[in-house]
This record gives C-alpha cells, structure tokens and sequence, in this order.
C-alpha cells in the first residue's frame, strides 16, 4: 500500500521516470557498447578465419599441385608400357612418392589396373572404365582430383590424384593415379592444428558437397549430408568464396568463411559459432551492469530529496489539472508566484477553451463529412489521429466485398501478407508526422480475387489553430493498369514462341553480370550455339515444324542448366546461356550436359524423324574485356570454330593473354 501511495504522487511518478530514464540510459549504453563490440568482435573474427581460410587453401593447392607434379614425372618415367614386372619395379623404385600418397595405380587405356604399389590382393585387374574419375581423365585428358568413394580393394574412404597417359600422338594410354586416404592421409594435417576457440572448426568437401574432412568423421563421404542446409556453403559449391554470418550444420547461427581450392574443385570452410564468439564480449557488458545499477541505488536517496524540493507547488499545479479532467473546474486558478508555473497555467486554460470548441463543432463536421462520402463515387473512407478507420463509403465496400459491421483487424488480414507490414509502418508514420499517406497494395477479397489498390490519404487539419482530426483517404482499384504494366514489361525482355529471355533481356543481364565481374571478380561463363541441321526442318516440315524443335529444345536446355543460369532466345535458331558465379571448367562441363541433351532432341513429320546437334561456343569475362561485345564475340568465334570442326562439339575460347591450362584452376 505504500509503494501504491508513492507513486500515485507527481514526486514519486517523477522519481520512478528518472530511475526508469537512468536504467533506459544504461540500457542504451550497454546496448550501444553490445553492438559496438559485436561489430569489432565480429570483424576481428571474420578477418581471422578470412586469413586461416585463404592460409589452409592455398597450402592443400599447393599439396595437390605438387603430387600433380610428381604424378607427371612418374609418368614419363613409365612411358606406355603396361608390362606389369616392369612397372612394379619402376613403382618400388619411386618408392619415396608414398610420402604423399598411400598407394599408386597404373592403368591401361581400357581403364583396367595393371600395376600397383603397395601391393594390394584384388587391385590389380580391377575395371575402371565406369567410373567417375576415368571417364574425366579420358573426356579431359588433364590432371584431375576424383569425388570421393571407398576403394573396392582396400575397402577405406579415398580420393584418387591422377594424371593421364598420352602416347605420341596424343592419345589416352590410361592414367596413373596417386590414392590418399581420407582416413590417415597428411594432406588435411594443417586443418587439425585450427584453434577456433572449444567449438569452432574448419572442414573440406567437393564442389558437389562431399565431405572430405570434418572432426565429426561420421560426415566424411557420407550421402545423407545435405550443403543446401547451410546456404552459405551452398553458395561456395557453386565457385562463390568470401565470408559471412549464416546458418550452421547444427542449426544455429554462426561465422563462415569459405575458399577455393581451384585445382582439386574443392571448397574449405572455416565455422565458428556466434555465441562463442560474442561469449567474452557478454560477461564483459554482464559486469558493466552489475556496476551501474549499484551507483544507481547509491544515487536514489539524493534524488528523493531534490525532487521533493523541487514539486511542492507542482503538486497543486497537479490537483487542479485534475480537477479540470474530472468536469470538477472549467480553468486552472492557481496562486503562485512562479512565473513558469503561471505561463503553464495560462497555456492550459487556453488550449482547454479551444478544445471546448473543437467538441462542439465536431458533431456538424461529421454530418457534413458523412454526406460528402455517401455522395462521392470513388472509395473514400476516414480515420482518426490512432490511425483506426471509422467510416468507409459505400463504393470502397463495393471494391474491397466487404460489408461495414467487419472489425477493422478483420478485413486488414485480406492485406497481401507481403505488403501488409510494409502498408502499417508507412500507416504509423503518416500517424506520426502529419505527412500523406501514399501506398499501392495487393488486398485479397473474400472471393479470393486480388485487387491492386492505390491509397492516397491525407491529414484534415482544423483552420482554426491547425490541430488534426485525423484523415481522408481515397481509394483506387488499379487492378488493371497494373496487370497490363506486368504483361507489357514481360513481353519487353522474353521470346514469345519459347518464353526464354529474347536479345534485349539477354543482353541487359550479360551488363548486370559483367558490372559485378568489374566490381568483385565474380566469375561468369558464356555459351552461345545455334543448331545444326536446322534448315532441313524448316524446309521439309514447314515453320509449324521448326517451331515445335524450338520449343522443345527451349525446354530442354532451360532444365539442364542452373536456377541462377539465364537462358535466351537472340533470334531465328540462335541460342544464349549466361552462367553466373561459374568458372570456365564448370561451364565447359554444363555445355557438353547441354549438347548431349539436345541431341536426343527430336520432332517426327510424315514419318520422318528430324534431330539437331549443337555446335557451343564457350568463353568467361577477362580482365581484359572492356565491355560485354568482347566476351560475346569471343564465344561466336568459338561456336563458329566448332562447326568448322564438323559440328556437334564444345569449343573453348579464353581471352589471348589468358593462359589455357587456367581453365582447370
């Protein structure tokens, strides 16, 4: 009962604001210094695992360069014999190369293994020629780093480092290969040594999110992990690396930071948990509180006692203000000698008499107000200074299918869910600062149709004295101009026979694409093919014919390629493909997917069957591009080099200065 009587004083409601304002200052504060420290922290962190990542990445480069290295001077040693005796006692006098790899493998051009060393029961003979990693070195004929797989013979997890044999001519003679363990190589020691506080780690996977190394080893070559459960690393599977705050493995938020590996097609990540990282930071702010609110209670009893000095005539100031509230006095009269309190005292009785005279207008305004709305043809409605809509006219009922006894929270949930956030803080600003209220919206009606709405509403401000009574709206169904400004800027950048993006979209994105490539080095490929065999399908089964190919292989491509990929038709039967945040062996890759694809492409007219082939012209941004036209010529000339070499091929074009082995980096 005693706290109750003081603070239903001026003194003790006033005491109580300073305490709530000093402990609202010590909020901001530490709030302040929370934030200010979490940035700091946060960077500090982010530059070290930046650092400790790029660190750990170009140490495994350097480790697969070298044993690509080694593999190549095994590999002229060897030559192209495939007698057995001959090779194993070549393998056990290169016996020094098991430093970096736990065995080494000889295969003949058939992809069958005839030479091993270590010896190992059931490795020799062993067929190869299904699998992953001989059908690259076979297609590529460049050192390549496997997916990893357990091995048929040693039965452990492993990835295979190999390079192919060429004879002469330069033909593929097999391939000699380097195995490392995942289990016991030294190829990812450096990884075990990363201190990132009790929780953090780092890890590597492939660019197809398999794990390769993680101190959770039940991860490692497992099938059921999922990359596209951490966005981020998702991202860096697609060639994207840098750092971030995003979600981990186990579901929590922590900082990421993620870089290539290019010779191995790998991706190593650094994970730190944010708690952890902010865990010296909060026992920091925990004591700084413990401090303020200690010198808070050492300062309440000098403040009870200024306050008290200070509100003795306040009080009654206070008391018959009340008075005038309950209809008990019509004016403050107060005695006093403070010039302060009587200029508040006047202000009152002023501001009282106008609001007097407010109320008793107000009834006539609103009468007046209701005939011009009921009047009017266009959707008008009002609401007060809480921002709540007391009336609506009967044509904006009409246009939202509503009926007028529906409570205000009811029909507001019809709002699009994507624009009714956005709709009520504009709604609360105009509130607040007197501006109009200028908004377009989606508003769903109970039929489940969705109109386009643009509201325009304004504050009616009294002449007299310039107080608000709150706000006219206006209401319009643009439903229409909005649907045909869609359709108008669809058709604007998209082929209508095929519906992929046309020259002008194309084009607009290639610009997009190679401005970010300008500002960050962001990768991006370019495809350009047109189809081989073509005419003969316009000719003998007439354009009806040709259209319905193009369609189909409009289709086709447009499945084969990736979400963020943009797909065009540039005219007749020529055919665009832009691939952001993709390096130029991926690209390489996806087009040989894409001819292979198209060529099973085909269209039957009076019993004849018509395929086509493509013939893919395959370049990247260089440094040396100044504009978009240089990266787009080059892959012309590259489709145009593939048809000479007898269509249905992928040829690669880099820039002159660019070295050709760089593709594979």
């Amino acid at each position: 009962m005693l706290s109750k009587s003081i603070l239903s004083t001026l003194k003790g409601q006033l005491l109580l604001g300073l305490l709530c304002a000093l402990l609202l200052l010590a909020g901001l504060v530490l709030g302040m210094a929370w934030q200010v420290g979490k940035v700091m922290v946060q960077e500090t962190n982010m530059a070290h695992m930046r650092y400790e990542a790029d660190l750990i990445a170009d140490e495994v480069t350097q480790q697969i360069d070298h044993r690509f290295e080694a593999l190549e001077r095994l590999n002229r040693i060897l030559g192209m014999s495939n007698d057995p005796e001959w090779l194993g006692y070549e393998l056990r006098k290169n016996d020094a190369l098991l430093a970096w790899f736990d065995a080494i493998v000889v295969s003949d051009s058939n992809g069958k293994i005839v030479s091993d060393w270590p010896t190992l029961i059931g490795r020799v003979g062993l067929e190869t020629s299904e699998l992953e990693y001989f059908k690259m070195l076979k297609g590529a004929r460049r050192p390549y780093v496997s997916e990893p797989f357990v091995g048929r013979a040693s039965k452990r997890s492993m990835v295979l480092v190999s390079v192919p044999r060429l004879d002469s001519n330069g033909r593929f003679a097999g391939f000699i290969g380097g195995v490392v363990s995942l289990d016991s190589s030294g190829l990812f020691k450096r990884l075990a040594t990363i201190r990132l506080g009790s929780e953090g780690y780092a890890a590597v996977s492939t660019a197809t999110g398999k794990v390769l190394y993680h101190p959770n080893r039940v991860l490692i070559n497992n099938d059921t992990f999922d990359a596209t459960t951490i966005p981020l690393l998702d991202l860096a599977l697609d060639g994207w690396q840098g750092d971030g705050v995003g979600k981990l493995l186990d579901g929590r938020i922590g900082l990421q930071s993620y870089a290539q590996v290019w010779p191995a097609n790998w991706v190593v990540g650094l994970f730190l948990p944010l708690e952890q990282a902010q865990q010296p930071l909060s026992g920091f702010i925990h004591k700084l509180w413990w401090i303020w609110v200690v010198a808070a209670a050492l300062m309440m009893p000098v403040l009870w006692w200024l306050l008290a000095r200070i509100l003795t005539p306040l009080s009654r100031l206070e008391k018959q203000i009340g008075y005038v509230g309950l209809g008990r006095r019509s004016y403050v009269d107060l005695k006093t000698n403070m010039q302060e309190l009587k200029q508040v005292a006047s202000t009152f009785n002023r501001v009282e008499s106008e609001r007097q005279q407010l109320v008793e207008h107000l009834q006539e305004r609103e009468a007046f107000l209701d005939s011009v709305l009921n009047a009017s043809p266009q959707g008008m409605f009002v609401a007060d200074f809480g921002g709540n809509i007391t009336y609506m006219n009967p044509a904006l009922l009409e246009i939202l299918g509503i009926e007028s006894d529906i409570p205000m929270e009811a029909w507001l949930e019809q709002i699009h869910n994507d624009d009714r956030s956005g709709a009520k803080d504009m709604w609360a600003h105009s509130l607040k600062t007197g501006n109009d209220y200028v908004r377009q919206l989606r508003f769903i009606r109970s039929d489940k149709e969705m109109l386009w709405l643009d509201i325009h509403a304004r504050v009616v401000m009294l002449s007299q004295g310039g107080h608000s009574l709150g706000l006219v709206g206006v209401v319009k169904d643009i439903t229409e101009r909005r649907e045909q400004e869609a359709l108008q800027r669809w058709e604007a950048e998209h082929d209508p026979l095929t519906g992929l993006l046309n020259r002008r979209g194309f084009e607009r994105r290639l610009e997009e694409a190679f401005a970010d490539f300008q500002k960050t080095s962001t990768p991006s490929a370019l495809l350009l093919f047109d189809l081989d065999h073509f005419k003969p399908v316009n000719d003998e089964g007439g354009h009806a014919l040709g259209d319905e190919m193009l369609r189909r292989i409009a289709q086709v491509v447009a499945w084969e390629v990736r979400r963020s990929d943009h797909v065009a038709r540039q005219g007749g039967d020529e055919f665009g493909v832009l691939l952001p945040s993709c390096t130029l062996g991926q690209a390489q890759r996806i087009a040989e997917s894409l001819r292979q694809a198209v060529s099973e492409v085909s269209v039957v007219h009076e019993g004849k069957e018509y395929t086509v082939t493509l013939s893919i012209g395959v370049t990247s941004f260089d440094e040396t591009d100044t504009n978009v036209e240089d990266a787009l010529s080059r892959a012309d000339a590259a489709s145009y080099d593939a048809k000479g070499k007898g269509r249905d091929s992928v040829v690669v074009k880099l820039a002159k200065a660019q070295d050709p082995m760089s593709i594979f980096e």
